[in-house]
């Protein structure tokens, strides 16, 4: 996925719950402004990172590897 989507998707996911960047950062235990840059598409979130945001949102992550489904 590119940088873009993932920058789409979370934004607006946190908008249809109608949560602030600082609550959902709380919410998912990671700061604003790594959220912020994730948003604006100036950095890319860690798996780990993902992964809490995701949950927090209500949303899936589907990796691939090489092709391959993980």
């Amino acid at each position: 996925m590119r940088r873009a989507d993932l920058a789409y998707f979370i934004k607006e996911r946190r908008k249809q719950l109608n949560l602030s960047q600082l609550d959902l950062a709380e919410l998912s235990d990671v700061s604003v402004r790594q959220l912020s840059d994730i948003e604006t598409e100036k950095s890319s979130p860690t798996i780990e990172t993902l992964s809490k945001i995701c949950e927090t949102l209500g949303l899936s992550i589907e990796l691939k590897v090489k092709g391959t489904d993980v």
